[in-house]
């Protein structure tokens, strides 16, 4: 689940991402200020739009991407249910960007400029295709797992990169949006006091 908010470009509406659908397949159910978008052949829903939104709740962000919270997803559905929605939403709140530690790096079997890398991430261990030049194992890195939203705007998804399975990215500090980020191609490579499978935009 993705929350989206734009008050200059888009006006005082929050957008609620739950699930990706093809334009040809929605349809939309309005109550009050807030309107249901939904698959018109399974109606499974793929999201909310919620209008005069800063009535209903403070939103920090004005230019994208709202952090998700415990206490924001209860508001949200507290803000649906006033508008006659019953349905909840729910969501995986667990930090998208942590530190790994890349634990093995092979070259890619049908691509030069890729390596396959095995990353642990504390609580689990991802394979994520690289193209960085410097990536290499032993590093600590910072990790985007699958649902995470780059500032971009680009969403993580769980890829196959000429036939081998890749979970996640291996950011870069330009990809991170970091302050004074190099411009050459490269990972961000982390201090190691840095600990594995923290949440790095905590830091």
């Amino acid at each position: 689940m993705r929350v989206f908010y734009n008050k200059e470009g888009v006006g005082d509406t929050l957008m609620i991402s739950v699930a990706e659908l093809p334009p040809e397949d929605r349809t939309f159910e309005k109550k009050g200020d807030a309107v249901r978008i939904y698959s018109s052949a399974s109606g499974e829903t793929a999201g909310f739009n919620l209008f005069n939104a800063s009535s209903y709740l403070e939103i920090e962000s004005s230019g994208g991407v709202v952090e998700l919270t415990e206490n924001l997803l209860s508001k949200l559905n507290a803000s649906l249910l006033q508008n006659g929605f019953e349905e909840q939403l729910h969501a995986d709140l667990t930090p998208k960007f942590v530190v790994g530690f890349v634990e093995t790096k092979e070259k890619h079997p049908n691509a030069d400029k890729l390596s396959v890398c095995q990353v642990n991430t504390g609580n689990e261990k991802l394979q994520i295709v690289c193209g960085a030049p410097n990536v290499d194992s032993g590093q600590k890195v910072v990790v985007a797992k699958v649902g995470a939203v780059m500032p971009s705007g680009l969403v993580i998804k769980d890829a196959e990169l000429r036939g081998v399975a890749s979970s996640g990215m291996i950011c870069s500090a330009k990809e991170l949006d970091l302050p004074d980020a190099p411009q050459e191609k490269g990972i961000l490579v982390l201090e190691d006091h840095y600990e594995i499978g923290t949440d790095f935009l905590k830091k």
